[in-house]
């Protein structure tokens, strides 16, 4: 499972003569068309998520990039912090279909780019071309929920939208290892695209009948907020100079590094809600915590199928399968939390989560022990997607429900990029240290049949599972503090 899962858009909220019924189902006839659309751009992205996880290391290699693998992953992220402020403004003033169509089309054309890369630095670049894409399309999603669905029914979509990913996390490793063990791994990428015709049909009309045009036709269209897109690029930027300081190890690199924190810091400051970084009780530990849990599992997780194809031999297409558990686990995880039962434990849902996450983590880099079967990264990770699913549709959830009606566009901004912000950052740390402890040559010994640097894998699991416990902790300041 993958962070790319659709997420909280920065959106305003749905005018209050507009807001949806709150009886009905997601399949209901008022409904139906629409989650069935919606949930099939969550297909779409569910699939390249699987698929293209699965050829990274490959691919990594064969483009003699393995110092690179981070970035190729961290630089999706970078662009989308960018690209989701930009597509909630965008959507705010003309509705959400056109930064669909459009980021639909971008993450095609990226996939495109990278699949046809002659260099892992070109490689990368289509990775950023689709996170320009998976930002204008994960916001516009969200736009549509806060608009076509009642408070009642979100949780609901929610847990369709994990459940979209049972069938790409077990269908997607088989058919991404398979392709790249026999017609190799660019027509992965470059094959990807042709899913773009289905929600394209299915989910377009859908939205213009139902969610299209702005929030309230009869006010004036809003401007944009010309100071939000300039800290969005500066996060952008900022992350992008540190994740490029992170892998090149230079005393150098101080200088791309500083150049980075100045450009973050003031626009993390400006876009997160005050008490953020202190975790403050209520809304600031929802957005906080919406960036522990989802940096530092992804941050993981997307070294697990390098790790066991250099380390323990394996095959792409097993290596992948390794993860396949976790879609349908995911999707459990976020099923539990849409039940009305389960609503007033929703905080300790949320702990236990953390703690699974945690255990997931710290579990991962057994198998470098050659004692320890391989099938312990699936178990692990199978617990650890169960309390992935439970804690970001309950941040998700949780942010509407602390969120003023008038604050509901910049408090989903906020969990957006919290969520990408930490991605970028964590996958930086973890690619920097596992480059410091010769993870770069790992490559080598994969060819080789040998067993190089387990240290350096190592080093990138164990604190991301120090991260997770700190999550833990957070999770327990979701409350708002009560007002006396």
């Amino acid at each position: 499972m993958s962070a790319l899962e659709p997420r909280d858009a920065d959106v305003a909220p749905t005018t209050p003569t507009a807001a949806p019924s709150g009886g009905g189902s997601v399949l209901d006839r008022e409904h139906r068309a629409l989650s069935v659309g919606i949930v099939s751009v969550v297909l779409l992205i569910a699939f390249e998520a699987t698929a293209v996880g699965t050829a990274m290391p490959v691919a990594a290699r064969e483009l003699n990039g393995i110092p690179l693998y981070a970035f190729a992953f961290s630089a999706y992220f970078t662009t989308s912090l960018f690209a989701m402020v930009l597509s909630g403004q965008w959507s705010d003033r003309a509705g959400p279909l056109a930064p669909l169509t459009v980021g639909i089309s971008a993450f095609a054309a990226g996939l495109l780019l990278s699949g046809t890369a002659g260099t892992m630095w070109l490689f990368v670049l289509g990775r950023a071309v689709q996170g320009l894409g998976g930002g204008l399309v994960i916001v516009a999603l969200y736009v549509v929920v806060s608009r076509a669905y009642s408070e009642q029914l979100r949780p609901a979509i929610m847990a369709a939208f994990a459940a979209s990913w049972v069938v790409p996390s077990v269908v997607g490793p088989l058919a991404s290892g398979t392709i790249t063990e026999h017609l190799g791994w660019r027509w992965v990428f470059v094959g990807i695209p042709v899913l773009v015709l289905l929600p394209l049909a299915l989910a377009l009309p859908a939205i213009r009948r139902t969610a299209s045009g702005p929030a309230d036709p009869a006010a004036p269209l809003p401007p944009y907020d010309r100071r939000r897109i300039r800290l969005a690029l500066g996060i952008s930027a900022g992350a992008g100079l540190l994740q490029y300081a992170g892998q090149e190890l230079r005393w150098l690199s101080l200088l791309p590094a500083a150049a980075g924190a100045a450009l973050l810091v003031p626009a993390v400051l400006g876009l997160l809600p005050r008490g953020t970084y202190r975790a403050a009780r209520g809304l600031p530990s929802v957005v906080l915590l919406r960036g522990i849990a989802a940096g530092s599992f992804i941050a993981a997780e997307s070294f697990v199928p390098l790790m066991l194809v250099t380390q323990r031999g394996l095959s792409p297409t097993l290596a992948g399968l390794s993860l396949a558990v976790g879609g349908a686990t995911w999707a459990l995880g976020s099923w539990i939390q849409s039940r009305p039962r389960t609503e007033p434990y929703r905080e300790r849902l949320v702990v236990l989560g953390m703690l699974l996450v945690a255990a997931a983590i710290g579990t991962a880099p057994t198998v470098l022990i050659e004692s320890v079967p391989v099938w312990v990264v699936a178990v692990a990770w199978g617990f650890g997607c169960l309390g992935m699913g439970m804690v970001i549709a309950s941040t998700s959830v949780l942010l509407l429900k602390l969120s003023a009606p008038e604050e509901a566009g910049a408090n989903s901004a906020a969990l957006q990029i919290s969520d990408g912000l930490s991605n970028v950052l964590l996958l930086a740390l973890g690619g920097a240290a596992f480059g410091a402890l010769g993870g770069g040559t790992v490559g080598h010994g994969a060819v080789a049949g040998a067993s190089s640097h387990p240290a350096a894998f190592a080093v990138v699991f164990l604190p991301m599972a120090g991260v997770a416990l700190v999550g833990a902790w957070v999770a327990t300041r979701l409350r708002a503090a009560e007002t006396r």
